[in-house]
């Protein structure tokens, strides 16, 4: 296991200890983490599910459907925003368990290979705003980054579940 610099540990000692110590922090952070979960998870898979439906759908579902797709994309940011702040309060209150995890840093690199993913996404939405047609590449797009994103928030979500076990 690989140490974190011990100034590391020395600046975010009075938040560890602080941490440790109060069970309401502790309920808050995971509530904020789990609950940024739900809000971003929960709307993505969601809006996941209609991509693949929307994929195999005539031209005026796929319309309707990007509208709805546009849509979302402040919630889902918000809560991966929420998900963000907690989980830096979460890996700082123990900075020298969540340092030396792989199952930590697995995690991490699947949370930027979603985000990269739904870069992706917008992408292929930006392009189906230019040509909605039948044939335009970006309904390809969006049905590959609609299951991604399912495999990805459920890994994801079982990695955090892992990472409080093996910790």
């Amino acid at each position: 296991m690989i140490a974190p610099p011990s100034t590391l540990v020395d600046l975010l000692q009075p938040w560890s200890d602080f941490y440790s110590h109060s069970k309401l922090a502790e309920t808050v952070v995971v509530f904020i983490h789990v609950g940024g979960l739900l809000l971003a998870g929960g709307i993505a898979i969601a809006t996941d599910r209609l991509t693949l439906r929307a994929v195999a759908a005539g031209r005026d579902e796929r319309l309707r459907y990007l509208e709805e797709l546009h849509a979302v994309h402040r919630w889902v940011l918000i809560g991966l925003t929420l998900i963000l702040l907690s989980g830096l309060a979460l890996a700082t209150s123990d900075i020298e368990t969540f340092w030396g995890s792989p199952i930590y840093w697995t995690k991490m690199a699947l949370v930027a290979a979603l985000l990269a993913n739904g870069l992706v996404m917008t992408r292929a939405e930006d392009a189906l705003a230019r040509d909605d047609g039948d044939a335009s590449p970006g309904w390809r797009a969006l049905h590959r980054t609609a299951v991604a994103s399912v495999g990805l928030w459920f890994v994801i979500t079982a990695l955090g579940i892992a990472l409080v076990n093996f910790s």
